[in-house]
């Protein structure tokens, strides 16, 4: 199965489930509001080794904040609502209520399930924070050097997918990068998911377990070209590169219409399939067929 000359593998992509929270963020400008994100989506690549997988799902214009300044989208995945949480309200504390003029307002705010935000983080006003409600919701004014850090009370939680994914083969290190940023872009395009690796893309894609002991995850030894003909590879000929790209979404439906739109803006010239991570069908609930998704099957 092709399209154009990229060979489709027929194989699937195996996802599972998490938590979501997802976080708006303003700010003054636009300045204020890139260092707010760059801080808060820091480290927030990969629940291996993460508190978090998180990062910015879009950017908001003024009036599509609740202040009507500029703003972004920020969707924060873990594995419990508890874990979750705390990353979430560890993160604004750290990296929000630092940053100048940001702001801090719970994009999920019809979810049942709530985790901790600013009620924990009003401490921090030593007893002369406030609070105030706005139809319906709390939210909390500590006092800061620059006038108030405003923030939501809490935070909706919800269930989400996260994992899925698709694997680039390329003939070149110049053309498989090329590829991997479309993919990127178009991915971000759509609302409801998020890319959290750097740049969008891992390099080090993982398998479940490892020789050492301890080790939760290592390399995937079969997309890894410098150890084709010592292990058995799953690579195709002429493959010398391979890029993964992960997805993390709201919903199955949402993680799949990524998926296949990344693959199409990738596919072409220089990528000589696309194929996928599972680990046979035992680790997540989801399994996201390739050629299924994409029409072909």
């Amino acid at each position: 199965m092709l399209i154009g000359t990229t060979q489709i593998i027929d194989t699937f992509a195996e996802a599972f489930r998490l938590r979501y929270a997802r976080l708006v963020v303003t700010a003054h400008d636009a300045h204020w509001l890139d260092a707010a994100l760059r801080a808060s989506c820091g480290y927030g690549t990969s629940v291996i080794g993460c508190d978090a997988e998180i990062g910015v799902e879009r950017m908001l214009e003024p009036h599509d904040t609740p202040d009507g300044r500029v703003g972004a989208a920020v969707l924060a995945f873990a594995f419990t609502a508890e874990s979750l949480g705390k990353a979430v309200a560890n993160r604004t504390a750290q990296c929000l209520l630092t940053c100048p003029t940001a702001s801090v307002f719970d994009g999920l705010p019809a979810a049942e399930e709530r985790g901790p935000l600013g009620r924990h983080i009003r401490f921090f006003g030593d007893g002369f924070e406030k609070s105030k409600v706005v139809d319906g919701r709390r939210f909390w004014r500590v006092p800061v050097m620059d006038g108030e850090f405003l923030v939501e009370e809490s935070i909706g939680i919800e269930k989400g997918v996260g994992g899925g994914n698709f694997i680039l083969q390329g003939a070149t290190l110049a053309a498989t990068l090329a590829a991997a940023r479309n993919a990127v872009t178009a991915i971000a395009a759509l609302p409801g998911v998020i890319t959290p690796f750097p740049g969008g893309v891992v390099r080090s894609g993982s398998k479940v377990g490892s020789r050492y002991e301890g080790l939760r995850a290592s390399t995937n030894e079969a997309f890894c070209p410098a150890l084709a003909g010592r292990v058995e590879t799953a690579l195709v000929a002429g493959a010398s590169c391979g890029l993964e790209i992960v997805i993390d979404g709201g919903d199955e439906a949402t993680v799949a219409a990524a998926m296949a739109e990344g693959i199409r803006a990738a596919a072409g010239p220089g990528i000589l399939a696309v194929s996928a991570g599972n680990y046979g069908g035992k680790l997540g609930k989801f399994h996201f067929h390739l050629r299924q998704l994409l029409g072909l099957a």
